[in-house]
């Protein structure tokens, strides 16, 4: 077991840092060496964009970088006062705004700013953000721009919906090739796919994990491991990393370590995470001897339906399963699946203001689990990246408050 309150650090950290700043770096040198550029949604077809020797930049990863060097709250205004509102949401308003003020902590990884892209795909399983986000470069640079439209509040993920999707993305060969200058090559995007969908099995394993008593990690643990899997999926280089992380794991639980030395209760975070509060959040947590042990969030790169033998069809169904676009019935019951599993003692919702696709505590969802499962909740306010929209102080009372409640329980 670990001693005190010391927090022991994974040695696989140094790897990761090591393959992200490749990933970078190569961003930076792609135009001077003749690679092609193309932006995607995190949860879009970047496959298919790999298997066509794209180098693909996820300007979502970047958001979260903007809110997690606390950059984002001054940039914001600067893209409000380009017409964008200011409850919209703020990766998309802070991207821009950096892009407006040249600002980025991508200086600090080889790029002079945001790499330009030579083509921009959305999927709109998310939030409609993304359409007029990537929209917006492409008029800006002039560069085409594709979109593959999922619906939402999707049910079962019938076969009528998968080849609705499947379609979108297969029209996508033809024009990419294009762009790419290359042929398609079908048993490239086989191969592609199939590290994909490796990734996504070992990166599931990671988070799985923290259902061993006590977790050896935490969501805020998380938070930070799941670069791999949302910018290098598709590559080597995850697999690479994430075996390496969960032989790590795996002699942590069998050492007993605690990411929470004195673990008391076990938490489960919905929704975003507060970028800018992430360490203030994991070190108030640890005081209360509370462990976040799982999320929705992290386990929204787990994309099991991947499979090389049906390439299209599999990618719309692994892109059109992710929580953010089911229905509320399927939701909650995804929570209380995690519940059992993660053996929780309470959920914490975080109600982001710019982002109503991924806060699920506006229409009732925390009583109709709470009816179901019967463990307490607590809401709070704030926001993924604009730190004007949390309340620190009373985030810190209200989680206190929270912890005394579940001792009561």
């Amino acid at each position: 077991m670990s001693s005190g309150s010391e927090r022991k650090d994974f040695a696989a950290t140094k790897q990761m840092k090591t393959i992200m700043g490749k990933y970078f770096g190569d961003l930076a040198q792609a135009p001077q060496h003749g690679r092609k550029i193309a932006w995607c949604t995190s949860v879009g077809p970047a496959e298919l964009l790999r298997s066509l020797g794209f180098d693909v930049y996820f300007p979502e990863n970047h958001g979260a970088m903007l809110g997690a060097t606390r950059m984002a709250t001054d940039l914001i205004p600067l893209a409000n006062a380009h017409g964008f509102s200011p409850d919209i949401c703020s990766y998309l308003t802070s991207d821009i705004g950096s892009y407006l003020k040249g600002a980025t902590p991508l200086q600090k990884m080889g790029l002079t700013g945001i790499p330009k892209a030579d083509v921009l795909i959305f999927n709109t399983n998310q939030c409609r953000d993304v359409k007029d986000w990537f929209q917006w470069y492409a008029r800006e640079w002039n560069v085409p721009c594709f979109g593959i439209h999922t619906p939402r509040a999707v049910g079962d993920v019938d076969e009528l919906l998968v080849d609705y999707v499947g379609r979108q993305i297969e029209a996508l060969v033809e024009p990419l090739a294009q762009i790419a200058g290359v042929p398609f090559d079908i048993d490239r995007l086989r191969s592609v796919i199939s590290l994909s969908r490796e990734c996504t099995l070992l990166w599931k394993r990671v988070l799985e994990a923290a259902a061993s008593v006590p977790s050896p990690l935490t969501f805020f643990d998380g938070t930070i491991q799941m670069g791999p899997a949302v910018v290098l999926r598709g590559l080597p280089e995850a697999v690479s990393y994430y075996q390496t992380l969960v032989a790590e794991l795996d002699e942590r639980v069998a050492a007993g370590y605690a990411a929470v030395e004195g673990e008391r209760f076990r938490i489960y975070w919905e929704g975003m995470p507060v970028w800018g509060k992430l360490r203030d959040l994991a070190t108030q947590f640890m005081e209360l001897k509370s462990c976040v042990v799982a999320s929705t969030y992290c386990n929204s790169w787990i994309f099991e339906a991947l499979d090389a033998n049906d390439p299209f069809r599999s990618m719309a169904r692994a892109y059109s399963s992710i929580f953010i676009c089911r229905s509320d019935d399927q939701k909650e019951r995804y929570i209380q699946q995690m519940i059992a599993k993660y053996r929780i003692n309470g959920i914490i919702y975080h109600d982001s203001k710019t982002c109503p696709n991924n806060s699920n505590s506006r229409y009732e969802m925390p009583q109709r689990v709470r009816q179901a499962v019967d463990i307490p909740y607590l809401i709070i306010n704030g926001d993924l990246n604009d730190l004007r929209l949390f309340s620190e102080e009373q985030t810190r009372t209200n989680i206190e408050a929270f912890a005394e409640q579940l001792t009561e329980v």
